[in-house]
């Protein structure tokens, strides 16, 4: 064989296999575990448009917990909890809960998910889907998916709203994140539905859309470590108004390890003694661990900690640094007086005053910290009493499980 002969079979194998050496065949399967537990926390940055016209800019913190119920067979059984919480970018740096969601759904090996047609979450289905062989770098295929939308609110449509598409694969190859490499595809799909009437205020006449996905998977795992994604939603409306979403989704699976929860509750407890810090309690509850601030000060009327209350936090502060891992919940109670709307109000305001000022000290990132207020609904004593309103008042933070 002569060297021009040679020269064009060694830049045949490199057309093949690239600079890098062999071109890598992986196969991609999700992995299952009866009483495998693990969350999903996922940051939105969306801007909302109205005929065109810019019109909002929100931050959103998407916190999914999953649980593996039945993981023996052919379809493996899950149970998750779906938190959805909203920050304006220009105000506060927490997130407040805006909507809880529970599910129960089955998925397979290669991606299939079986769910009960009353469920709004998850919203995207069906993604990703393998196919059952090995895949090769570069290497693409095509399966279907659909969204499932909850409308209620912004368009008086009561059942959960499907929007289907089909979704587009590349396997990518190798790439590094937090210092691992995985394997990564790419997942697109543009979506033009024009759905027939639904009873309602109003309701989509055309929906156009279009999502751009990439996701690092972890092949002994069997799951996803980590996803970006850019996004555009397009809604024209039978009362003529048109309503985009534009943004941006980064999100990272982590699997959660096994609280001991007695043991951290004791070590907590030791914590609080040692520092002086008489007016707190621990209990171990269905969340995790909380930590009691009972009848933390404000000034009158107002979410303003008082400078008392600030030091307190301080030492509650470095207790919770010592378990970094967990993320918290900070939840704000209020005695019974005044009317449910304000009580509500007022408990949310504490709550995030509580979180913001944790925040701020390093305690926790943002997209750690979920603010719930509950109002007076939830009173540990007697509201007829200035003592049981005194313990009525209050902020907690809890350590959660998952």
């Amino acid at each position: 064989m002569d060297k021009k002969a040679i020269r064009l079979l060694v830049f045949a194998f490199f057309l093949a296999v690239g600079v890098s050496g062999v071109l890598s065949a992986e196969t991609f399967e999700y992995k299952f575990a009866t009483g495998n537990k693990y969350r999903i926390i996922s940051v939105v940055n969306e801007d909302v448009y109205i005929d065109r016209v810019f019109y909002s800019r929100v931050r959103i913190l998407n916190r999914v917990t999953v649980e593996i119920t039945d993981g023996e067979g052919a379809i493996a059984q899950h149970n998750a909890v779906f938190s959805t919480s909203e920050q304006s970018v220009e105000g506060d740096n927490t997130f407040q809960l805006s909507r809880e969601y529970t599910s129960t759904f089955g998925r397979d090996r290669l991606g299939h998910i079986t769910i009960g047609s009353e469920y709004y979450m998850p919203v995207v289905r069906n993604v990703p889907v393998f196919p059952d062989r090995d895949i090769k770098e570069g290497e693409s295929w095509t399966a279907a998916g659909y969204e499932m939308h909850d409308f209620r609110d912004s368009f008086g449509i009561v059942e959960p709203y499907r929007i289907p598409f089909d979704a587009h694969y590349v396997f990518l190859g190798y790439r590094e994140w937090k210092g691992q490499s995985y394997p990564v595809f790419s997942v697109s799909y543009r979506i033009f539905y024009e759905p027939p009437p639904v009873t309602g205020r109003i309701w989509p006449r055309r929906i156009l859309g279009a999502s751009d996905q990439l996701i690092y998977w972890d092949l002994e795992t069997g799951q996803a470590v980590a996803y970006d994604e850019s996004f555009r939603m397009i809604f024209e409306l039978s009362d003529g108004r048109t309503v985009e979403y534009r943004g941006r989704a980064e999100a990272e699976i982590i699997e959660a390890e096994i609280m001991k929860k007695e043991d951290i509750a004791q070590d907590i407890a030791d914590e609080l003694e040692r520092l002086g810090i008489t007016d707190a309690s621990v209990r171990i509850d269905e969340e995790g661990i909380t930590i009691n601030l009972e009848n933390i000060q404000f000034l009158p009327n107002s979410a303003i900690l008082q400078e008392g209350e600030k030091a307190k936090l301080d030492k509650i502060g470095e207790i919770l640094k010592k378990f970094s891992d967990r993320d918290i919940l900070v939840s704000g109670h209020t005695a019974m007086a005044g009317t449910a709307a304000a009580r509500l109000q007022t408990s949310k305001d504490r709550a995030g005053a509580v979180a913001n000022y944790l925040v701020s000290k390093g305690v926790r990132n943002s997209s750690q910290v979920v603010v719930r207020g509950y109002g007076a609904e939830r009173p540990l004593a007697d509201n007829n009493t200035p003592e049981g309103m005194a313990k009525n008042r209050r902020v907690e933070i809890t350590l959660l499980e998952n």
